[in-house]
């Protein structure tokens, strides 16, 4: 017998349907599902633990180990988000105390400082203008006065639309007994990476950008460098969910018995599994492709409505997601609201130091096709005809 009466009905709500629209998703991300990730969600659910969930999240790490173009044995999918693996990354590697230089050119070296800060290390931020990336020589300069053990780069900053380079930055973090700490989230699988030959000591994305997944897990990968460093701390990590000792033993890392740790979302990993398939049985460079020249199409395309792509230097545009000043005289939200009501196709506008500067319009994956670049401008032509313009 119940011992108390109940205080809180059954919500409305809950008793109808669920309803969620119809949306072409050509924002930063998420992008739309692959057909074959949206099907394994309904896949029957088998336990966490169980012989065939290892065997799945074995055929994961060889899927991560393919599109990160890495061998590192310490490679896994961390239950969550992107900024969760980002988390993970850092609540292994830094200690209070620690010095930490951060490549600061959007929101995401933003982030990386004020975790890092919250841990406690000594944050050195390499700022530069939205739009720029971080050279060598500047990177050689913040090595040289801060002597920080970690140096983290955003790879594809979204925020921005730079695609920052990498080849030179992990052999001259090495010089200065650094590691290199790159965020790939929106730039895995539509920009070449070579983790292993480009000295990469952790690699981490999300499962929701090129690989078409549904948000919610996130591949990582740690060099020998960089599990050594992990192992050879002087304190426990301030997450016991994202301590990578216990993640490492339940991914089968470490050549132990697999022992419990937590509930993986298992779902999400069938879904993820089957986009790391997808991507396989393209082929990495392929899809690379598919993505600069589609990416190229659309720059065409909006260059000749007379719009201008915020990026100016073309070697360093983001091939996965663009960004195109706001024209003069709109309203940033005007142009997103109407692509969004009159055509069900989101784009985005700015996020942290772009905010107000730009729109965003994002390629990824399943969704990098002619067909959608042709799709979303007509609707930003129609937009820019309908939305009210201030007299300049």
């Amino acid at each position: 017998m119940a011992s108390h009466q109940l205080l809180v009905a059954p919500p409305q709500a809950l008793l109808k349907p669920i309803s969620v629209p119809q949306r072409l998703l050509l924002g930063p991300g998420p992008s739309n599902l692959a057909p074959r990730a949206l099907a394994a969600g309904s896949l029957p659910l088998i336990g966490h633990m169980h012989k065939e969930m290892f065997q799945i999240m074995d055929e994961i790490k060889e899927g991560i180990q393919y599109v990160f173009q890495t061998r590192n044995p310490l490679t896994l999918a961390i239950s969550g988000s992107g900024h969760c693996a980002l988390e993970a990354a850092l609540f292994n590697l830094l200690e209070p105390g620690d010095s930490f230089l951060v490549g600061a050119n959007g929101v995401w070296g933003q982030r990386a400082a004020d975790i890092g800060e919250r841990i406690g290390a000594r944050v050195h931020r390499m700022t530069k203008d939205a739009g720029s990336h971080h050279t060598l020589q500047e990177v050689e300069e913040g090595l040289a006065q801060h002597k920080p053990v970690l140096l983290f780069l955003t790879h594809g900053e979204s925020s921005t639309g730079v695609l920052q380079p990498l080849d030179g930055y992990g052999e001259l973090c090495h010089r200065y007994q650094c590691l290199l700490l790159v965020d790939s989230v929106a730039s895995l699988g539509g920009a070449p990476l070579y983790m292993d030959q480009q000295g990469i000591d952790v690699l981490y994305s999300g499962a929701q950008k090129v690989l078409s997944a549904p948000p919610g897990t996130a591949p990582i990968s740690f060099s020998d460098r960089a599990r050594n460093k992990v192992y050879a701390r002087k304190t426990k990590p301030f997450s016991f969910y994202l301590d990578l000792k216990w993640l490492a033993n339940m991914w089968g890392c470490d050549g132990k018995p697999r022992v419990y740790h937590h509930t993986t979302p298992i779902v999400s990993l069938y879904s993820l599994r089957e986009s790391l398939a997808l991507i396989a049985e393209q082929g990495l460079e392929n899809s690379w492709r598919q993505h600069r020249e589609v990416t190229a199409y659309l720059h065409g395309r909006l260059q000749g409505l007379g719009l201008q792509l915020f990026v100016r230097d073309s070697a360093i545009r983001l091939p996965t997601v663009t960004t195109v000043a706001v024209p003069a005289g709109y309203d940033w939200r005007d142009i997103v609201s109407y692509v969004m009501d009159h055509f069900g196709i989101e784009i985005t506008g700015g996020l942290g130091p772009s905010v107000g500067k730009v729109l965003r319009i994002g390629l990824l994956g399943y969704n990098a096709t002619r067909e959608n670049v042709d799709r979303v401008m007509e609707a930003l032509k129609e937009a820019l005809q309908r939305c009210p313009k201030k007299k300049l």
